[in-house]
């Protein structure tokens, strides 16, 4: 790269550079800027399509807890009920266990007997 001063009569363009490549070089910085300028663009709505997607997933997951949440109260609730259940008399429990399975036997019976 060579200076060279032109005086009074250089463009005010020109800045006193001859033709010695200066103005390829500016075009292929130009050109490289313009290039980091669009990938700066396309990585900043990324990154904002990201966050958008990082919050639905943590309201997804919020929702989520509460659905847990309420299933563990009513898991609970029925395990205190079968708790209950089994301290009662266990000749009790095999009773209603025996009537059950004779009612399904006769059940069983009666739809084969139709057939």
């Amino acid at each position: 790269l060579t200076l060279v001063f032109t005086g009074e009569g250089a463009s005010a363009g020109s800045y006193g550079y001859t033709n010695s490549g200066y103005s390829v070089y500016e075009e292929e910085n130009e050109r490289l800027t313009e290039s980091l300028r669009t990938k700066v663009s396309a990585i900043k709505s990324l990154s904002i399509e990201i966050g958008t997607e990082v919050k639905n997933q943590n309201k997804m997951l919020s929702e989520m807890d509460n659905d847990f949440d309420s299933a563990g109260g009513l898991l609970g609730a029925t395990m205190g009920r079968l708790r209950t259940l089994s301290r009662g008399s266990q000749t009790k429990l095999l009773c209603y266990m025996m009537l059950f399975a004779l009612f399904v036997f006769f059940v069983i019976y009666w739809i084969i007997k139709l057939r």
